[in-house]
């Protein structure tokens, strides 16, 4: 090896080192533990442990707890905690303070409101009650008479939290990183398979005499196929955001098209051909058709008569 592919390969080498120490990047995706705490009374608000959330007093039944994958930059998690992974490595642990301004804002005194009783339905007419008002959320602090006290604060508004943490790997595979994006925001993720697909486009040319020619060449298009659960096509940030969502996708996932396919499950018109199949064939009614002597005239007669007795 000449001195020159020396200095090339040691230059690559440093190169390498330099791109490996660098830890992770604005873009990357990792999957990720974690538990967040408030810090002033250490409650558990979220979890990605169950054993955690059972000693939390965290009803289990109806989530899943497992780590989540996250994409660094995309607003999964606290800004601050975002920054405590640009430049982390695989397998780095550790807490990240987050104050009440990066998490879920200060307390706002003004977001407390006097509002009439009757703007709330009766069954939630007590302290404590999650209630809407004019499509803003808040709770019931008191009622009185005809008059109730709402605050429209989120509940963890003024909170200082802690965010505890390890990084459990780099997720290279883009089917995983579109389901975990999935998952961050619907909460739970559905099957999906990313396909290459062959279309044709037309391009359109002028030439300097105003001729066009239309010329026709083959492409291919990188496609997410998301299958649709019930609970997705239930879930209300996915009914109102799908076009956000499915643009995010193919942004970070350099995608060409999100597809999003329904699936019923079920007999299908099973109800309908039982029906049919009691009716029997075409040709069984055929044969009762023919069977059944009925003369319009005399039908027709019949009915005049009746009306005239009324």
């Amino acid at each position: 090896m000449s001195d020159q592919e020396q200095a090339d390969a040691a230059e690559d080498a440093e190169t390498e080192a330099e791109t490996e120490s660098a830890g992770l990047e604005d873009g990357d995706f990792v999957r990720v533990a974690y538990t967040i705490r408030t810090a002033d009374d250490d409650r558990v608000i979220d979890t990605t442990d169950e054993a955690v959330a059972e000693e939390a007093e965290i009803d289990t039944e109806e989530h899943e707890f497992e780590p989540r994958v996250i994409a660094l930059g995309a607003g999964h998690v606290f800004p601050s905690v975002d920054e405590a992974f640009i430049g982390a490595e695989v397998g780095d642990e550790g807490v990240v303070d987050v104050p009440a301004e990066d998490a879920f804002g200060a307390y706002d005194a003004d977001e407390v409101e006097t509002v009439k009783a009757d703007k709330i339905p009766e069954d939630s007419r007590y302290p404590g009650a999650q209630i809407q008002i004019d499509n803003r959320q808040g709770y019931l602090e008191t009622i009185i008479g005809g008059r109730a006290r709402v605050d429209f604060n989120h509940p963890l508004a003024g909170e200082d939290l802690e965010y505890e943490y390890e990084i459990l790997e780099l997720i290279d595979d883009r089917e995983e990183q579109a389901a975990g994006m999935l998952g961050m925001y619907l909460q739970d993720a559905p099957e999906v398979r990313i396909e290459t697909v062959t279309e044709e486009e037309e391009t359109v040319t002028e030439d300097d005499d105003g001729e066009e020619t239309v010329e026709t060449e083959e492409v291919e298009k990188d496609v997410l196929y998301v299958t649709a659960t019930q609970a997705m096509q239930m879930n209300q940030q996915w009914m109102f955001q799908k076009q956000q969502i499915a643009q995010d996708l193919m942004s970070r996932l350099d995608l060409d098209r999100v597809v999003v396919e329904e699936v019923i499950e079920g007999g299908g018109m099973g109800g309908l051909g039982g029906m049919m199949g009691g009716m029997g064939g075409a040709g069984d009614i055929e044969d009762a058709l023919e069977d059944v002597d009925v003369d319009a005239d005399e039908l027709a007669d019949e009915l005049d008569g009746e009306l005239d007795e009324e």
